[in-house]
């Protein structure tokens, strides 16, 4: 009984082809007459279907590096898990966030993503799972993971991610880059290791960008690729950085920050909301829906009655080192 093997036949390593069936030892036949039709098919990568076909190749004087080379080639594709959306959690551990408060951030994530709710919304998508990732960021040069990507398909898997949520450490680090977060976030996505037709940044933070690029170009570029752009605004009272607060950062958010099909805000006004709306946003993540056609980037100080003036954040830094003299 003879198998069939279908696969692409790259020209540089066809040598010979060995015609085998099962039980009985493999002679190789003269590849003679194959050569010419099959040197025309690797010219265009066309599927070609053979029996038993066993490769020489040709740089290669044994079998096991005829094994090697075909799990060289082999390998791009088996990286290319279908999953519903890859998501990266975008943190923010700027020094105007007490230790205190990081900790709450690390703990209502972990809880968030293990909820029952969440694995739900997950089985529920087209493919069953998705592609998460974490890291933390604050000035422009700072961004650190916290959680490779991994993906999300059972409670068990979302127990193992929250895991390691809990068991990292952050540290309060100078500035507020949001720009610097997103740049960083679109390049990650840019070389995401799944298939996807969503791509999705989660930032969350205290205050408005006050470091770094401006923020609406930077946002403007990463919607030019085709990513989702969602905020979660901590508008928190009290905090050692109270002076770079502003009261209506759910609005920056709007305004200078997200976008993207199906984007949205949610502002956490005290913490004890922090578990219940990373919970509630990683739902709405996880089931968006993606538009037939690409939306027009929208420059970010279009008028709702009155422009909004995304630079505020770099405006009271600079404000206060010329009234203190310092470098927070």
């Amino acid at each position: 009984m003879n198998r069939s093997f279908v696969g692409l036949i790259p020209d540089p390593i066809l040598a010979s082809i060995a015609v085998c069936s099962i039980g009985t030892p493999c002679k190789v036949s003269d590849h003679r007459s194959f050569i010419r039709p099959l040197k025309r098919a690797a010219d265009g990568l066309r599927r070609i279907s053979y029996p038993c076909l066993m490769w020489k190749i040709a740089p290669f004087r044994s079998w096991t590096g005829a094994l090697l080379g075909l799990l060289a080639l082999l390998a791009p594709a088996a990286g290319q898990e279908k999953v519903d959306v890859a998501l990266v959690l975008a943190v923010d551990v700027s020094r105007s966030m007490s230790p205190e408060e990081l900790d709450i951030q690390r703990k209502g994530y972990a809880a968030a993503i293990s909820s029952p709710e969440v694995v739900r919304a997950i089985e529920l998508g087209a493919h069953g799972r998705i592609a998460l990732m974490m890291f933390e960021w604050a000035n422009e040069n700072h961004a650190r993971e916290i959680v490779g990507w991994s993906v999300i398909e059972t409670q068990e898997d979302a127990l193992v991610f929250a895991d390691k949520v809990l068991k990292d450490r952050s540290f309060g680090q100078r500035r507020t880059s949001i720009s610097g977060a997103i740049r960083h976030a679109a390049a990650i996505l840019a070389d995401v290791p799944f298939e996807t037709y969503r791509k999705v940044i989660d930032i969350s933070g205290d205050g408005p960008n006050n470091q770094g690029l401006p923020v609406t170009p930077v946002r403007d570029a990463a919607l030019e690729e085709g990513l989702v752009i969602n905020g979660l605004p901590l508008m928190t009272k009290g905090g050692i950085g109270f002076q770079f607060n502003i009261p209506d950062l759910d609005e920056y958010y709007r305004r200078c920050v997200t976008g993207g099909p199906a984007s949205f805000v949610i502002p956490v006004i005290e913490w004890a909301q922090f578990p219940d709306a990373v919970r509630h946003k990683l739902i709405l993540e996880i089931g968006g829906r993606v538009p037939a056609e690409v939306p027009k980037v929208l420059k970010a100080q279009i008028r709702f009655g009155e422009p909004y003036d995304c630079l505020i954040g770099e405006k009271i830094w600079r404000r206060l080192r010329q009234q203190y003299f310092w470098d927070p």
